[in-house]
This record gives structure tokens, sequence and C-alpha cells, in this order.
């Protein structure tokens, strides 16, 4: 619950870097991280962003990917029941979301979860939590800028009656061989993202906008093709189904976390960033079963395979006229920057925060004095989910990033626990309800959509955690600012 009117997080000096008799475990203390917000290499951030940008920065990083991209991969999986897909992986987000809330009220930095393990289960969980956020932000960026192509494609079909060839649309693997318009809309994003992030928000608030109104207008003219009887057999492929289809579709809600990452960039940090969390959450959860309840009904469940245009494919079976799909699909070309220009800042984010504790390059860290952004950090990340999204298929780029994301939301609902018993004095500005139970459930449904996921997503997960920890040992452990005992700084009002 909101405590309204709380004062920021008050805590008692601690040792910098506690830790429990070996570097591995030694924690970064709360009034540390506070107390080192918004500055990097050369620079600081800017506090320039309100309750309402922030909002808008989560439902930008979230909203559009699982209904304009993977709905058609979904669908197959679990039939009709795919909206009760929705509902289970809007659960799993909705405990994780309570527990984000809370700490981003508690620790209102840049980081995300990798500043909150690092503050309550020590460096090298938080090493293993930041490589499993690179993995949520860089890799769904490149995934959800391959089906930008695809839309890109149906607006100039029918605009122009004109499409990109398939050999400059779709990654090798996938029918191409290099993904042109992937690359383009990662580009796009990146030179917004160096213009500011006061900036960024007001484009990406406008985007937010346009999303929101394509996807209300294509449940108005997708009702009007309804048939009950495609909900006839709404469980086909039983549970089972149900439950691939749920863990596929936590990729949709990938994204709600992101107001977390602009903490040292918000006003009120301590105030805003738990209410942008949870209202965001709420929107798109909403937007996310309409939508998909109208689309299943408007078209037969196993007509959806193949299709990752599912939508204006049904505004145009429905009407019978190619206008109104090509509309949605100018809609869903917005909407997707958007996602990519959102969770392009998240990943920058992250990182910055890694780099300033010298787990990462120093260069990570580099601000600009004239943006107040890591101008350096941007281009590195803009080109490497560029060209990831111009040469990976689709399908395994999804799945990665879920299991990256579910594991980094399981170490932040233990983490609210942990900070619960080693800091109960703490000021905190949102409390998780019914803690520790609420936390506890959220850990649950992560690994439960973890293993719902299949095999090869499990060994390329693995194989990019052992790349993890070979760059850890190899460059982090020996970097560390926390290990160099540099001195701790902290502000009045830490």
């Amino acid at each position: 619950m909101l405590d309204q009117g709380a004062a920021p997080p008050v805590v008692p000096p601690t040792s910098s870097g506690a830790s429990n008799g070996s570097p591995l475990w030694r924690r970064k203390p709360v009034e540390r991280l506070v107390s080192e917000g918004g500055q990097g290499e050369g620079g600081t951030l800017r506090r320039t962003l309100s309750m309402w940008q922030l909002t808008m920065i989560s439902i930008g990083a979230t909203l559009g990917t699982g209904i304009f991209v993977v709905l058609g991969t979904a669908v197959p999986k679990a039939g009709p029941a795919v909206t009760i897909s929705f509902v289970i992986a809007g659960l799993t987000a909705l405990f994780s979301a309570l527990s984000y809330a809370e700490l981003a009220g508690s620790i209102p930095v840049s980081g995300s979860s990798y500043s909150y393990a690092y503050a309550t289960m020590g460096e090298f969980i938080a090493w293993i939590c930041g490589w499993c956020l690179v993995l949520e932000y860089g890799v769904s960026v490149a995934a959800v800028a391959v089906g930008w192509g695809e839309y890109l494609n149906e607006f100039l079909d029918g605009t122009i009656g004109v499409t990109i060839p398939d050999a400059l649309s779709a990654p090798p693997g996938d029918g191409g061989v290099f993904n042109l318009p992937a690359l383009i809309v990662v580009l796009l994003a990146m030179v917004f993202l160096l213009g500011g992030a006061k900036e960024s928000a007001r484009a990406n608030t406008i985007m937010v906008a346009v999303k929101i109104g394509a996807l209300l207008l294509f449940c108005v003219i997708g009702f009007l093709g309804f048939k009950s009887g495609n909900y006839a057999d709404f469980m086909p492929l039983g549970m089972a189904g149900v439950s691939a289809a749920g863990a596929s579709l936590f990729f949709s809600y990938i994204g709600f976390d992101a107001a977390s990452t602009a903490g040292e960039e918000a006003k009120d940090p301590q105030r805003d960033l738990p209410r942008a969390i949870m209202l965001s959450l709420l929107i798109v959860t909403v937007l996310y079963v309409l939508v998909a309840a109208v689309a299943v009904g408007a078209r037969n469940w196993k007509d959806f395979e193949g299709s990752e245009a599912a939508l204006a494919g049904i505004m145009k079976d429905v009407t019978g006229q190619a206008f109104w799909g090509t509309l949605l699909a100018a809609g869903a070309v917005i909407a997707i920057a958007s996602v990519v220009l959102t969770v392009l800042y998240g990943q920058t984010r992250v990182l910055f925060a890694m780099s300033r504790d010298g787990l990462v390059p120093k260069v990570f860290a580099k601000v600009s004095p004239k943006t107040g952004t890591p101008r350096v950090n941007t281009i590195i990340v803009s080109l490497f989910c560029g060209i990831l999204a111009a040469a990976i298929p689709l399908g395994n780029l999804v799945d990665a990033t879920s299991i990256g994301t579910l594991f980094a939301f399981g170490l932040v609902n233990i983490a609210v626990i942990i900070l619960r018993r080693t800091r109960p004095d703490m000021k905190r500005t949102f409390r998780v309800p019914l803690g520790p139970v609420f936390p506890i459930l959220g850990f649950g449904f992560c690994v439960y959509n973890m293993f719902g996921l299949g095999t090869a997503t499990w060994v390329y997960f693995g194989i990019w955690m052992a790349v993890g920890l070979v760059f850890y040992f190899g460059y982090g452990i020996r970097h560390s600012q926390l290990a160099k005992g540099a001195p701790e700084k902290v502000s009045a009002d830490a």
C-alpha cells in the first residue's frame, strides 16, 4: 500500500561493502546506492521525469509486444484459452510488480533489480541479476524490432503497394539474409535517446497514445466480426497448452519494470516510481485481455499459425477493406517503435549502474555534460541490439528473453523479504500487502513459468549465464568499486 506523503528512505550508516567473509557476497549499502544516484563519468543524469512520464515509459516498454507480435505464436499453443494464458502471465507480473514497487520506493536508483540484489544478496547474485537484465532488455529490443518489420510491410503494402523483399526484411534462418527494418528502428530509437531523457519521454508519450488508440479501434471493429462458435472448443490443447502459452506470453509483460531503471532521472522517485509501476501494469493487463478476447472471437484459433501481423489481418477480414488493416498497421509501427525506445532506454541505464560499480567497463558510465545522457553507452547498446535484431529469428529471442526476465523477477521477490528482515527501520513509500506471502507467490509463479519453457530455451540460458560468469570472474570481480574500498559518500537525505 502507498504511504501518502512518506519521507524519503532514512537508513542508518552501515559499513561499506558488508559481507559474510567472501567477496562474492559483499553487499552495497542502501545509503551508498542512493548517494551515488545520477553520478556518472564526466557528468550527471538529470531529474526531469514526472510520474505521468514514468508511467508512459512502463506502458511504452510493455504494451505492444504480446498483442502486435507474439499473439500469432501464442494462440496456436492455447487456442481460445489464450485469454487465460494472459491472465496467468499477468498474475506472475503482478506479484513481481508489487515487489518492484516496494524496492523502487526504497532504493530509487538506476539498475532496477540489479541494484536491489546488490543491496540485499551481495555482488555475485547482483551480477547474475544484472546479466539477466542485459538478456531481458537487450535481447527483447531485438525481438520486438524483428516484429516491427512485419507491420511496416503491412503498412507499405496497404499504402503504396510495395513491400520490402524477404531477403532484407527477415533474419537468416527465417527466410531472409538481413533484417534491415529491425536495424533501422533500433537506430531511430538511439537518435531519440541521444537527445535526452526528457525529450525521449515526450516522444514516447505521443507514441503510447497512438498505440492505445489503435488497440481500442481494433476492439471496436473486431467485435463486429465476433463469432461465438470460435469459443466452442475453448481449451483444445488442455492446461498444458495454456501454461506453455502463458510462459511465452510473459514476454508481453516485460517492460513494466522499465520505470525502475529511471530512478535517477525521476523528479520524485520515492513517490512516483511505485505508482507508475502499478498503474502501467493495470492498464496493460486490461488491454491485453480485451484485445485477445476480441481477436479469438473474430478469427478461428487455428488460423493464427504463422501470423506475426494477426491484428491487421483480422481487421481486413472483418471489414473486407484493406484500409482498416493498413490503419492498424500504421498504429503498430508506432506502437512497437515506442517499445524499442523505452526498453533500449532501460538497457542503457542498467549498464550505467553496473559500470559505475566497476562490474562492466567504465565507458558505459560516461555521461555527456551537454545532454545528461550516457551517449557512448547508448550508441554501443543500440548497435549491438540492431545487429542482433537483423541476424536472429524472432522465436528464439522471445523465449530466451522470458527466462532471463523470470529469473530476475524471482530475485526481486526474494530481495523484498530479505530487506524487510535486515532493514526493518527503512521508510517505505510502498509496502507489498501480506508480506512475505505475496513475494513468495511471486517467486513461485516465476519458477512455474520458467519450467514451462522448452529445453532449447534452457540451453540458451545456460550458455548465456556461462558467458556471464566468465566475464564476472575475468573482469567484474577485479574491478569492483566495492572491492577497492572506494570512500562511501552519503548524502544528507540518503
